[in-house]
């Protein structure tokens, strides 16, 4: 921790600011501290395809701490957040003088290549019910973590960039949204408010695996 303290550097940013950009030199790795992050790719129309969101304890930039390289993607900041910075050159050095830090760290990216392979079975594999159903689970699992008192939470994203990550229209998300309040699973309270009102009817819609 000591060695970590002296290599992080920490920047609050607002809603909208780019923590990096597409193209841009890709140098460090970003870990999220507090608030989301959006990763999005932008097709050549100018369509965003939101790729994930970064939560309290998630990290990207994972590429920069192998070789030098660019950024594939845009990290977009979707709610204030405070994201730590640390440069690979001060990683690495870490790293070679940790070997039980550095077991830990392929374990975190062997953690994520798994999530991400999950995660691509999730859209290509299940409904768009299931999909709504996984995502709620999830991300409910995330802002629990950063925050005990967030049920009901505010959704940390729009419903738009919420449907462009699980690959279905806003209305027909509204329309799942509906469903599952009815069937009594959630309680919608304005524009982004949702109360998880069952937990486990939703974990059973979505299969999801716990490992």
């Amino acid at each position: 921790m000591h060695l970590l303290s002296q290599a992080v550097h920490s920047r609050h940013y607002r809603k909208g600011e780019f923590v990096f950009q597409e193209g841009e030199r890709s140098d460090a790795l970003y870990v999220v501290n507090q608030g989301v992050v959006k990763v999005v790719k932008l097709a050549d129309t100018g369509k965003e395809h939101v790729i994930r969101f970064l939560f309290h304890g998630d990290f990207g930039g994972m590429s920069a701490l192998f070789k030098e390289g660019l950024h594939y993607a845009n990290a977009e900041v979707v709610e204030d957040a405070v994201v730590c910075r640390i440069y690979r050159q001060d990683l690495k050095a870490i790293l070679d003088q940790n070997s039980n830090m550095a077991y830990r760290f392929l374990a975190a990216i062997s953690d994520r290549l798994r999530d991400a392979d999950e995660w691509s079975g999730t859209i290509s594999l299940l409904d768009a019910e299931r999909r709504l159903a996984k995502t709620l689970f999830i991300f409910t699992a995330k802002m629990a973590s950063s925050n005990p008192a967030s049920n009901p939470y505010e959704l940390p994203v729009s419903k738009r960039d919420l449907a462009a990550l699980i690959g279905i229209t806003p209305e027909t998300m509204s329309r799942k949204l509906a469903v599952f309040e009815s069937e009594g699973y959630i309680s919608l309270r304005g524009k982004k408010g949702i109360e998880i009102l069952n937990p486990s009817a939703l974990e059973g819609i979505a299969g999801v695996q716990q490992y």
